[in-house]
């Protein structure tokens, strides 16, 4: 049976060294925090701590800081994608903020972008996403949260562009609403 590999980061090795620290003086197995740096070093292939730090210290300068890169949160998006069908309409609003933020964003990310839109334009795409009839709700909630402008007088509507967080583009490709290609073009990424 093959190996499944899981790989593994921290945003900060010394958090994670005294964390695991932490963990073992539980079981009275405390090796402190200098040696765990150099044990969680060497695991990762370095000589030690000191030769770990030296690698990114030079790496930083020949390159810039890196960007940290954007935690996903996998579990918040499969329970959010159960909120849709296989076809990736809405099936029914979530009771839970976190997750209807998310389903806007799936909303957001099937509104054109760059047009003007009039409110039955928008009306008729969010009644053709979502099952449970409501598209007044829908609409005022993606001008609530930021995804959509509105005149004064409710008669023009405009995606707002912007980068979807991480967890708004891993459901937004799970759910297919539009093949990769579309996706990376109109969003930049």
């Amino acid at each position: 049976m093959p190996r499944t590999i899981f790989p593994f980061t921290a945003q900060d090795v010394s958090a994670l060294a005294r964390s695991l620290d932490r963990e073992l003086e539980a079981v009275d197995r405390k090796l402190g925090h200098v040696r765990m740096l150099n044990v969680l070093a060497r695991s990762a292939g370095y000589q030690n701590f000191q030769h770990f730090r030296a690698q990114f210290a030079t790496r930083d300068r020949l390159d810039g800081p890196p960007a940290p890169p954007d935690p996903v949160d996998y579990l918040r998006v499969e329970r959010v994608a159960r909120h849709f069908d296989e076809l990736g309409c809405l099936i029914r609003w979530p009771a839970k903020a976190n997750h209807r933020s998310l389903c806007l964003w799936s909303l957001w990310a099937r509104l054109p972008s760059g047009q003007t839109q009039s409110e039955p334009q928008i009306n008729q795409i969010l009644n053709a996403n979502h099952l449970f009839g409501d598209h007044a709700l829908l609409r005022r909630a993606l001008c609530d949260h930021g995804l959509l402008s509105r005149t004064a007088d409710g008669r023009e509507y405009r995606r707002i562009e912007r980068r979807p967080p991480p967890e708004a583009i891993t459901l937004i490709r799970h759910l297919g609403l539009r093949g990769p290609d579309q996706l990376v073009a109109d969003l930049g990424f």
